[in-house]
């Protein structure tokens, strides 16, 4: 009996467990009080607006609201979007070379040529710091190569809009490089205009009434060092005539250290053009001692480089001028006579142009014949008797240095 009072008591139990409709209230409730209220309706019929917090709403509201709130955000913020400020706000894109791409190795072979250089006007730049200096001072960029996308974040992004980025192996930028140790990032880089450029405003400051002119350089590294001891002396110009290395060759810009965006640089220039890049009045003195000829001569030396800084070996022009008069003892007529003086004298008392001579072909007879028309003469550096010659590099830096002491003594 018992047996079967147990099996009636199985199959009259419900399948379903039955809720008590309090417990259906009391978790109603416990919901409820989890809620933020908006409004409150007291049984007397007042309704209580309650204020969230700023930063507390209902999380669908929210949800709701982001979107508007970074749309008006925009608006208001306009000047700003225009501007991104970092990398992944400009919607800056580059593209990947395949590797030993010919087209890129094409490339760069080209802009390393002078020809092409004068033609197209492009230069290449290597280094951040050089491709810092030049984007400061506004020239403009065309390409990219890196090896490294960091490179490129640590230039500014207002410049980088409408320039072609390429990212490469490293081992092709070394291929390409003239460097032991690349940096990993190179640029072309339309060719500067000195007009165009903003030049450093402690440079402009800092400027003297010296002028350089090139006459002859033919050594990379020389012409890159004089450019830096110009920028370091506060020239206002660097004139280069034809016949010099071109000032935007790799190796110049390697020796030059920046001084190509601290110092205008005028490049290529025919002798009747040089007065038209000179301030009014300007007198251009000679540092070269193929000028005197006449006092070797007079006390009968060996060796003119006993009597100043240019190699023995005077221009062709003057041993063609003197084997000619050679008999008649007249070669001295051939020449400007220009007065001597020695480089620590005072000469800086009007606007000044020094003229520096390459070491193999030593100065034009242009050079001399300006110096003479302008009222300039030749300056001297002494050296030891049997010493062949100074650096050209370095007799320029002498020169412009002691100008500029000359300069802040008066």
């Amino acid at each position: 009996m018992a047996a079967l009072v147990k099996r009636v008591g199985l199959g009259t139990r419900p399948l379903l467990p039955v809720v008590q409709a309090w417990d259906l209230d009391a978790r109603r409730w416990v919901r409820a009080l989890r809620r933020s209220p908006v409004k409150v309706l007291f049984p007397s019929g007042e309704v209580v607006e309650r204020k969230l917090d700023p930063g507390k709403q209902p999380r669908k509201a929210a949800a709701e609201a982001s979107p508007r709130e970074q749309r008006q955000k925009q608006q208001i913020q306009g000047p700003a979007s225009q501007t991104p400020s970092t990398w992944e706000e400009s919607g800056l894109r580059y593209d990947k070379a395949f590797p030993g791409d010919k087209r890129l190795s094409s490339v760069m072979t080209i802009v390393k040529s002078r020809p092409f250089r004068e033609k197209q006007g492009k230069i290449l730049l290597e280094g951040r710091r050089l491709i810092a200096d030049a984007l400061k001072a506004g020239a403009v960029p065309q390409i990219f190569f890196f090896s490294r996308l960091e490179y490129i974040k640590e230039l500014p992004i207002e410049k980088l809009k409408g320039v072609s980025l390429i990212k490469v192996k490293f081992e092709d930028i070394k291929d390409w490089s003239d460097l032991v140790t690349p940096q990993g990032i190179m640029g072309i880089f339309a060719k500067p205009d000195h007009v165009k450029m903003t030049y450093p405003e402690t440079q402009l400051r800092h400027t003297l009434p010296i002028s350089l002119i090139c006459d002859n350089l033919r050594d990379p590294g020389n012409l890159g060092t004089i450019l830096r001891s110009a920028a370091g002396a506060g020239c206002i110009k660097v004139l280069l005539t034809k016949g010099c290395v071109d000032a935007w060759e790799p190796k110049v810009l390697r020796a030059g250290m920046g001084a190509h965006f601290q110092v205008p640089i005028i490049n290529n220039l025919d002798w009747e053009a040089v007065p038209d890049h000179l301030p009014t009045d300007t007198r251009v003195y000679v540092a070269d001692n193929c000028g005197l000829y006449v006092q070797a001569q007079a006390q009968r030396s060996n060796k003119a480089s006993d009597y100043g800084w240019v190699r023995d070996q005077r221009p062709l022009k003057f041993h063609e001028y003197e084997e000619e008069d050679l008999e008649s003892g007249a070669s001295q007529c051939w020449l400007p006579e220009l007065e001597v003086q020695s480089y620590d004298s005072d000469w800086t008392e009007a606007p000044a142009a020094v003229v520096i001579g390459g070491e193999t072909h030593g100065v034009s007879l242009e050079s001399l014949q300006l110096a003479e028309s302008t009222g300039g003469g030749r300056l001297l550096i002494p050296v030891v008797p049997g010493v062949d010659s100074l650096n050209s590099a370095m007799a320029a830096s002498i020169l412009l240095f002691e100008g500029k002491r000359q300069l802040r003594v008066r």
